[in-house]
């Protein structure tokens, strides 16, 4: 019995140490081997440490053998995330990833509504999850196509990658149902038109190599009256006789423009009334 307190004891000024140690290191996410690393305990006593913390709401499992310090000021909360941008960094588990879509046009300042879903892009098959009622999506992508990508810092101590302006919008040109549909995108361009670059824009979607991106982003420009005379003629160049859809998620509708050969299945009014907002 004098045994079992005394390990209590000594599990309890280990905890303390652990969390002490974290938060002094501002690193709220860890797994069993720092645990080990920061208590010196056996993996079998490390384990049993850190479900002692999980049990007691200091911590919560986000995937098998990684967790996150439950801040003090939350007290005893059992379920808590933490950032959502730095999770799908963990999540990902590969440095070859960044933020994208819907996740990067948050980050940059591009959305008006509270984004529901984490997007992640990586060439590695990751499959989708949901933690603690958050669902974090995996969008599969060429290596080479791992280009465009700045570093954000998500906290005070956490970096994380994301697209840099330019390619969020080549993203959200190629795959707009990860960013809501064309006309969010157009309006995430809309708000940040000032700070984006045409000859980055036409150099990324010359990059991609995608007809539909070029044709949609060259009609965007256009229509937003953006000045990128040369970037509108190297897109031109490119054009094939094939006519893609200027908005993949709507029905194929709507007048055919032989200039970008889109099918314009969008209301102009809806993207004018986007510039006049």
């Amino acid at each position: 019995m004098h045994e079992e307190h005394e390990a209590a004891k000594t599990l309890g000024r280990q905890s303390a140490r652990l969390v002490t140690v974290l938060h002094e290191q501002g690193r709220t996410l860890f797994t069993h081997a720092d645990v080990q690393g920061i208590t010196g305990l056996a993996a079998k006593s490390a384990r049993n440490l850190v479900a002692g913390l999980v049990n007691r709401g200091l911590a919560t499992r986000l995937k098998p053998g990684l967790f996150i310090l439950v801040p003090f000021e939350l007290g005893r909360e059992r379920d808590y995330l933490g950032n959502p941008y730095v999770v799908a960094r963990e999540l990902a588990d590969t440095s070859d990833y960044y933020l994208s879509h819907a996740s990067a046009m948050d980050l940059h300042q591009m959305v008006t509504q509270p984004q529901l879903a984490v997007f992640v892009t990586s060439p590695k098959a990751i499959r989708p999850r949901t933690v603690l009622g958050t669902e974090f999506r995996f969008v599969r992508c060429k290596a080479k196509d791992l280009f465009g990508i700045a570093e954000h810092w998500a906290t005070k101590t956490e970096r994380v990658r994301v697209s840099d302006l330019e390619r969020t919008v080549i993203d959200g040109l190629k795959q707009p149902e990860h960013c809501g549909g064309f006309t969010e995108v157009a309006k995430g361009f809309w708000m940040r038109r000032e700070a984006i670059s045409p000859g980055k824009l036409a150099d990324y979607a010359l990059q991609i190599d995608v007809g539909a991106v070029v044709r949609r982003l060259g009609f965007l420009l256009e229509t937003f009256e953006v000045p990128a005379v040369t970037e509108v003629e190297r897109l031109r160049a490119t054009l094939t006789s094939t006519y893609a859809l200027l908005d993949p998620l709507m029905p194929a509708e709507g007048s055919y423009q032989a200039r970008w050969r889109l099918r314009v299945n969008v209301a102009p009014d809806e993207l004018h009334a986007l510039v006049r907002t």
